[in-house]
């Protein structure tokens, strides 16, 4: 009885926001904490930050803005984006979507929840795409999907590689079968580039789901994967209730993807802008060891 007790109060603590207001009435700063999802630990928020947003505990890798991955990927200086103007509009008229959008990019500063261009990493010209879920949950609707094949497009005829970093929720519902379209018109841009002989290279971070994992984030040369990401198609219970069996705990992580032949390796962030780098020396000719 006592266990089951001890059981009931350990979990209704745990569900409580992190951080709270102690019995003393001192109000704690909710920027001076970082609490990991996947293992509830605490972090200081500058030991957090300094440790590139990984949780030192587990080694979840938590989310991190379009900013924020240019600033660890690519040479500085050296980024030149596209289409920044390009934003959505509301297709099938759904209710409040354009203000939701407008809000957002109030909010995030963005236009969409992709940003794309020309940079160099470690000295080697390419283009990159960057998906940043703190927009619509880096849902692909007709915008992103447009914003990507044109980076592909512009990738294949200067023949460049590409590097694209995956986030997201899937496709967008507020834009219906416009958005479900996106994915057959990514992975064409895909396959052209492809045929022209060049270079990509997936970087699924978390969570990576949906229509953008079932079109052009399953299809580069080479597919890496940030520790612990949540990477699959449908959700966990959606698939249970379909096939009536349990899935394994660690079904849809990165680990269980990278052990079952999904991705070619798990790769920490404070390693990643290196090891870009060196499958970009490897695929253009250039010398790995020296640059």
């Amino acid at each position: 009885m006592l266990q089951d007790l001890f059981k009931n109060v350990k979990k209704r603590m745990s569900d409580l926001p992190f951080p709270h207001v102690e019995d003393d009435g001192v109000n704690i700063p909710e920027d001076l904490w970082f609490q990991c999802p996947r293992c509830r630990a605490a972090t200081l928020a500058d030991e957090f930050v300094r440790n590139l947003k990984v949780c030192p505990k587990c080694g979840y890798h938590a989310r991190i803005s379009v900013n924020e991955r240019l600033k660890l990927t690519v040479d500085e200086g050296s980024f030149s984006p596209f289409d920044e103007s390009m934003h959505s509009l509301n297709p099938i008229d759904f209710p409040q979507y354009t203000e939701k959008v407008e809000q957002l990019h109030q909010k995030t500063g963005l236009r969409e929840a992709v940003v794309t261009g020309q940079c160099c990493i470690e000295g080697e010209k390419t283009v990159v795409g960057i998906m940043d879920s703190r927009f619509m949950m880096a849902s692909m609707g007709s915008v992103v999907g447009e914003k990507i094949t044109r980076a592909f497009e512009y990738a294949t005829r200067e023949k460049l590689p590409v590097v694209m970093f995956t986030a997201s929720g899937g496709a967008r519902m507020q834009e219906g079968i416009v958005s479900l379209m996106q994915m057959a018109k990514t992975s064409a841009a895909v396959a052209k580039h492809s045929d022209a002989g060049l270079f990509y290279l997936t970087v699924m971070t978390d969570p990576t789901t949906g229509g953008v994992t079932a079109s052009f984030a399953s299809l580069g040369d080479v597919i890496l994967i940030e520790p612990k990401a949540l990477v699959g198609f449908a959700g966990r219970r959606v698939i249970e209730g379909t096939i009536h069996q349990h899935l394994p705990d660690d079904f849809q992580s990165a680990e269980f993807q990278l052990e079952h032949g999904f991705a070619d390796a798990i790769v920490q962030r404070s390693e990643m802008k290196e090891t870009i780098g060196r499958l970009l020396k490897i695929h253009l000719g250039g010398d790995l060891w020296n640059g």
